[in-house]
């Protein structure tokens, strides 16, 4: 079947006993045995079944084996957000005294966790430019466990080549995970390219309506199996059954929301890159991003995020004050356009050194384009920039 048909069947059907088309709520925290020799054939793991909605929910399952198929992967973890998404893949993977290297460009609460959280594990972490594999190969060390990036970057759109890390990676048997929360599996497939594991903020494009916190593994049957086992079941990081329920419903529409936050997107970056007010446009789609060749070759489409630069910070915290369509807001992947400073906003607690290395700049905007009209959209960020 193609996407658009996956998107919208893949892991559902209707239910037995009433025959209801939408995947029921199961809003239950635990599940009745047959028998003693039921529950310790659950337990034990000889039989598949349900036992307590902090490990398996069948709504929760619904999700699972639909983000799978659509992710090209064995298997899906829900979870309760994309950070506890983020945080069970890395801890399914590296220990005390193990190594991580990650790249610089992150979500900042994902930067916070690789850089204050897992060095208290033992874990340590080196920060480099996975777009420049030659960095990749200088911080690899014998503990070397993992390579954690998203692409296209948080804030930056910087992209890295999936499968020239992957193939490295595999070289020196260390696991690569690929954020995939901007372009969902409807524009690139990292497992494609050789990812071991793909993670997504599940609160974004996923829902597409704002309304839900949540995340996503896709992994092989092994990696998921053991998340679940060792990580989801003793932090307690589970989703709940209504917002797996709603993340079913919101998938549905991920086509047609993906076309046109695409569209709109395109035709955003475009205006912008034209503005004399405009110093720089990041959006892998325009023929002038330096990534465009390697954006044809991994991804379908740039979706919905764009990045750009004025040439002073009050400049943009004037545009940001100015707007009336766009909401100031953080969050991303919502029907509605929403804008935000990340210097001082999602990337704030990143170290101001750090953020300029890595292109986070205080002049820098970024803006998650709605599925409004674009000329709107075009009109209440030129009035912003008058």
């Amino acid at each position: 079947m193609n996407f658009e048909t996956l998107v919208v069947h893949a892991g559902q059907s209707p239910e037995k006993l009433t025959g209801a088309l939408a995947t029921p709520i199961y809003q239950t925290s635990t599940f009745a045995f047959e028998s003693t020799e039921d529950a310790i054939n659950l337990m034990s793991g000889k039989k598949q079944g349900y036992v307590y909605s902090r490990v398996a929910n069948p709504t929760q399952s619904a999700l699972e084996e639909k983000m799978a198929i659509l992710e090209n992967g064995e298997s899906a973890l829900a979870v309760s957000s994309g950070m506890a998404a983020i945080s069970t893949a890395i801890l399914s993977i590296a220990s005390n005294k193990d190594h991580v290297i990650a790249d610089g460009v992150l979500y900042g609460s994902t930067y916070d966790l690789l850089n204050k959280v897992l060095p208290r594990f033992g874990i340590e972490v080196t920060f480099v430019d996975t777009s420049n594999i030659t960095e990749i190969e200088n911080a690899i060390k014998s503990n070397t466990k993992l390579i954690f990036f998203e692409t296209p970057a948080n804030p930056t759109m910087k992209l890295t080549d999936i499968k020239a890390v992957s193939d490295l990676a595999q070289e020196k048997n260390i696991k690569v995970i690929v954020d995939n929360t901007y372009l969902t599996p409807y524009f690139q497939k990292p497992l494609n390219f050789g990812a071991d594991v793909v993670v997504h903020s599940a609160t974004k494009y996923i829902s597409g309506h704002g309304d839900v916190i949540a995340g996503i593994i896709v992994s092989s049957e092994e990696f998921i199996r053991n998340a679940k086992k060792s990580i989801l079941k003793n932090l307690g990081c589970s989703i709940s059954p209504f917002n797996a329920y709603l993340l079913l419903r919101g998938i549905k529409t991920l086509v047609v929301r993906m076309d046109k936050h695409n569209k709109n997107a395109m035709e955003i970056a475009s205006f912008l890159e034209k503005h004399p007010r405009v110093k720089k446009v990041y959006y892998p789609s325009l023929p002038s991003y330096p990534q465009n060749e390697l954006a044809k070759k991994q991804m379908s489409g740039s979706g919905g995020m764009i990045a750009f630069e004025l040439y002073k910070e009050k400049d943009a915290m004037e545009l940001l004050n100015k707007v009336e369509l766009c909401t100031l807001a953080v969050s991303l992947g919502d029907t509605d356009t929403l804008i935000q400073h990340p210097a001082t906003m999602t990337h704030a607690v990143i170290p101001r050194k750090e953020r300029i290395k890595f292109g986070i700049t205080e002049e820098m905007v970024r803006i998650s384009v709605g599925i409004e009209d674009a000329k709107d959209i075009i009109f209440d960020l030129e009035r912003g920039l008058a």
